[in-house]
């Protein structure tokens, strides 16, 4: 096959680690770790590393945790130009230098944005890269000999902002559902009512898909929780695997505690050449997708991600092959609901042999922020070369099911192919979706819902449900023992629930008679909700960090509630 000069190919990938208390620890920051990655991508190349860090003309970085929302605090400092100073690092001196929106999906949309320029002509050769070391920082935050990981970097920086606008609200902060573990088990305890099964059914299920991507976690040098376990560990409830958000436990939710980095390195067909890089090295995007689903209250079902599911059969689609044809598979899974997802639409069982994780998986191998799918990339890439003319698929989930990315990667040659994205993105936009009543009055049916809970054992639950009256579809808290019992007892979906609106939200009870009680109790104690507060400006843009804390909750609002007769 005669390649356009301006194909892309991936050349070159690298990780880095370190765990602490290990012999080589060296307490490296976000950005030493990136550039220990890049280095082993460079090096990954076959040619002289020096020749190829010259020759970058783009460096992007992946957004770390502590800078990925409004009010998010670096306890040990950052670089105020991250890009530019993994680069500086390397020795490179790109003329662009980019910070990425957050969300897991960012490794996959940049592989999949910068393919697409090279193909265009608008760039040559691209180092794409994302860390985190938030497990030595949150072990030095407190400590008198700390690191410091600020600096300062010179260059311009193309900064895109966080980029979540429309995955959290002032009105579901306001109801408590903003937490990753929270969001994520409303879909699946919506899941289980549809497949009909019972709790025990469910975990049993969730254990079974997560203990493969403990054994793959032991195997990897890079996990940060290399052990294997197995399924009944995995979803049974003790001192150290403590519940979370009903239905998960720690363990089968994602693990940011890593000090991990990642590296992709991108070129053109012909500064491939140029450089000198072995066609060996090579490998090609076959195929690749971005959409982006509804916000979670316009979404007509809440136990699927048909949005995700368009994109990984897009991707397929624009590589010409079929589920059937991958020989290598990672799904992100920061929690059971998108692993199973993606199963769910593209027929492949929970328990397929060719396994559904290269790494281990976020809680296992660790769910490195928003980088962790430039570590599957890389082991795409590593896997692709070691079976040529193989396919490999990456999924790379971001917010709550809400942004998707898809890359199919082969040694194969392949010429760029366009995607469709753009015009399936605008089929989604345009799918119904459910009326909502912000200040739900009266009697209703549960559609799906979840119980937080906190290390001393408070608990909290979380209702989302339709009106009897007109059917629109609403948002509650409620921390009733009634209403809590039928949380966690028994079947949920479906039940009878009485809503009522607040001031600071909407309350929902399993009587009447109990609602009005509680309004009585409560009658002019300000309803103040747990919080940090940030800018009034931007609440809207505020979206928890996928990680396996309780995550950050938004506006303590100190008003006293607002009766009203009805």
């Amino acid at each position: 096959m005669t390649l356009d000069p301006r194909t892309p190919v991936i050349v070159g990938v690298g990780q880095a680690s370190e765990r602490l208390g290990e012999p080589g620890y060296r307490r490296r920051s976000p950005a030493d770790l990136a550039a220990d990655a890049a280095r082993e991508a460079l090096a990954d190349t076959g040619t002289d590393p020096a020749a190829v860090a010259a020759a970058i003309d783009t460096a992007a970085g992946i957004r770390q945790f502590e800078n990925s929302f409004p009010g998010a605090r670096a306890p040990l400092g950052r670089s105020d130009n991250y890009p530019r100073s993994v680069a500086g690092r390397i020795g490179a001196d790109p003329a662009r230098a980019i910070l990425e929106v957050s969300g897991g999906q960012a490794p996959q949309h940049l592989v999949n944005e910068f393919a697409a320029a090279i193909a265009g002509g608008h760039g040559e050769v691209v180092l794409l890269f994302g860390s985190e070391a938030i497990s030595t920082i949150e072990h030095y935050a407190g400590a008198d000999d700390k690191p410091d990981f600020t600096e300062h970097a010179e260059g311009t920086l193309e900064d895109r902002g966080y980029g979540l606008r429309g995955m959290i609200s002032r009105h579901l902060g306001a109801h408590g559902l903003t937490g990753a573990p929270a969001q994520y088990a409303l879909f699946d305890n919506a899941r289980r009512a549809r497949l009909k099964q019972t709790r025990a059914e469910y975990a049993a299920a969730m254990g079974a898909l997560f203990a493969p991507f403990t054994k793959v976690a032991a195997a990897n040098p890079h996990s940060s929780a290399p052990v294997e376990r197995g399924p009944a560990e995995l979803v049974t409830p003790t001192e150290a695997n403590r519940p979370i958000a009903d239905p998960y436990t720690r363990y089968i939710v994602a693990r940011e505690k890593v000090n991990q980095g990642a590296a992709v390195l991108l070129m053109s067909v012909a500064a491939a050449r140029r450089l000198d890089v072995p066609q060996e090295r090579w490998v090609f995007l076959h195929g690749h997708a971005d959409l982006r689903e509804r916000t979670l209250m316009e979404r007509a079902d809440l136990s699927a991600g048909p949005a995700s599911v368009m994109a990984a059969r897009h991707a397929l689609q624009v590589a010409g092959i079929a589920a059937a044809d991958l020989a290598a598979i990672d799904l992100y899974s920061c929690f059971p609901a998108p692993v199973f997802n993606i199963c769910d639409g593209l027929g492949i069982a929970p328990d397929d042999p060719r396994g559904l994780t290269l790494t281990g998986g976020l809680p296992f191998f660790g769910g490195a922020g928003n980088n962790y799918s430039m570590h599957a990339i890389a082991e795409a890439v590593q896997r692709a070369r070691s079976h040529p003319g193989s396919f490999g698929l990456v999924g790379a989930n971001g917010g709550t099911m809400s942004k998707y990315s898809v890359g199919i990667y082969s040694t194969a040659p392949a010429p760029w192919t366009p995607d469709n994205s753009a015009s399936l993105q605008a089929e989604i936009d345009g799918w119904p979706a459910p009326e909502q009543a912000p200040e739900a009055d009266g009697w209703a049916a549960i559609e799906t819902y979840t119980v937080r809970h906190a290390r001393d054992g408070a608990r909290a639950g979380i209702v989302i449900g339709r009106l009897e009256a007109d059917g629109r579809r609403f948002i509650a808290r409620g921390e009733d023992a009634a209403l809590l019992d039928l949380l966690t007892r028994g079947e949920p979906i479906g039940a009878r629930v009485y809503a009522r609106s607040f001031g600071t939200g909407n309350r929902v009870t399993v009587t009447r008679e109990r609602m009005l009680q509680v309004m009585e109790e409560t009658r002019g104690i300000p309803d103040v909700i747990d919080a940090v507060t940030y800018p009034s400006d931007a609440i809207d843009d505020l979206m928890a960090s996928e990680d396996a804390t309780e995550g950050v909750t938004a506006f303590a609002q100190k008003r006293r509630p607002r009766w009203r007769n009805r």
